[in-house]
């Protein structure tokens, strides 16, 4: 099955639950574009990287404060399970379920 999609995700970070639609576009060459948008504003995919059910990406984060977050996640179906590293503040679970 495909990892393209928009997902309804959860982070949960030291500042409570972050909720986020996240959207997979990936490209034929093992690469995804797309974005992260939420409560906080929007945060673009860089470097996004797809290895089967696997997905690797960079965001970076403006608000609260400027910081660059490594995030990586499985999809199982239409489950998405991962993480966010976020650096000083370590890594933050992240989940979500595919909407489309």
């Amino acid at each position: 099955m495909s990892v393209a999609g928009a997902y309804d995700t959860v982070v949960k970070s030291p500042m409570g639950d972050q909720k986020g639609t996240f959207t997979v576009v990936p490209a034929d060459d093992g690469t995804f574009t797309g974005s992260m948008e939420g409560g906080m504003g929007s945060m673009d995919v860089e470097n996004g990287k797809v290895d089967g059910d696997k997905l690797t990406w960079n965001m970076d984060m403006t608000v609260p404060m400027p910081m660059k977050l490594e995030c990586e996640a499985t999809v199982d179906g239409d489950q998405l399970t991962g993480n966010v590293n976020a650096g000083a503040f370590g890594a933050m679970p992240l989940t979500g379920e595919r909407k489309s």
